[in-house]
């Protein structure tokens, strides 16, 4: 099978920004797991822009785009050393891919992209795939990272999508502030109805929230790509999600394996 996994900056960071070991570790572990399985996984990453805030010293997310580009700067080269240190110890090796919307708008560039993923999964790798931060600007920015993972997972053609979040998946209310808030566990089909349920980013550090993870969802099923949403605290459900334990997290299925929506 072949994966792509979106890891969010409040799943691999506290709340300031520094690395959260435990659970980076831990999630690198379950991957590597999955691939000495004999699965293909890509890695779209979140976390330069928060782990260089906190590596500065900087009190929260900046709001210009410099301060943004030097924190990516500062964030990208702790976020890769400790992709390298960790994967190397389960006998892995990592390749870092830097994208802009514009590798997606140019034919021959998205072309190249492919070819590179497609490379570097035959040799082997896992590739680890963030915005170019540093470069980006509004007029090339793709914006998120839930968006770079849908794009990134119909262009190579990935079996599912699993977006790591800091919630376990779409409710059919808000969970923090409603008690009888139910776990969708399935949806096939993303309406107005479905998408009256998304709410934005409760992370200070992060830039998407479910209105954005939906959208990636809704350009995969589109594309033949099942997406999960599930929550980072606890990656032992990627085992789930790839077994068909439909349990603990929300699936977009494209394949119509059952009616849905359904709750919890």
């Amino acid at each position: 099978m072949k994966i792509v996994i979106k890891i969010g900056t409040s799943t691999l960071a506290y709340p300031d920004g520094k690395l959260n070991l435990r659970r980076t570790r831990r999630i690198c572990e379950i991957i590597s797991d999955l691939k000495n399985a004999g699965n293909e996984v890509i890695i779209v990453t979140s976390g330069a822009i928060g782990m260089g805030s906190g590596k500065l010293g900087l009190p929260g997310r900046p709001s210009d785009i410099a301060a943004k580009q030097a924190a990516a700067a500062v964030g990208q080269c702790e976020l890769m050393y400790t992709y390298d240190r960790i994967f190397s110890e389960y006998g892995h090796t990592v390749a870092q891919i830097l994208l802009t919307a514009s590798d997606f708008l140019s034919e021959e560039r998205h072309k190249n992209f492919e070819n590179t993923v497609v490379r570097l999964l035959e040799l082997g790798a896992i590739p680890v795939i963030n915005e170019n931060d540093t470069v980006a600007t509004d007029e090339i920015r793709l914006g998120d990272n839930d968006t770079l993972s849908a794009q990134v997972a119909v262009s190579v053609r990935a079996d599912l999508l699993v977006i790591l979040s800091d919630i376990d998946g779409l409710y059919t209310a808000d969970p923090r502030s409603d008690s009888s808030a139910r776990l969708i566990t399935l949806v096939e089909r993303i309406d107005g109805d479905i998408l009256k349920l998304a709410g934005d980013s409760s992370s200070g550090l992060g830039t998407g929230g479910m209105r954005t993870k939906l959208s990636a969802a809704a350009f995969c099923l589109e594309n033949g790509c099942d997406t999960a949403i599930c929550n980072g605290a606890a990656p032992e459900k990627l085992y789930d999600i790839i077994e068909g334990k439909n349990t603990g997290y929300t699936l977009f299925s494209a394949g119509g394996r059952t009616e849905g929506p359904k709750n919890d």
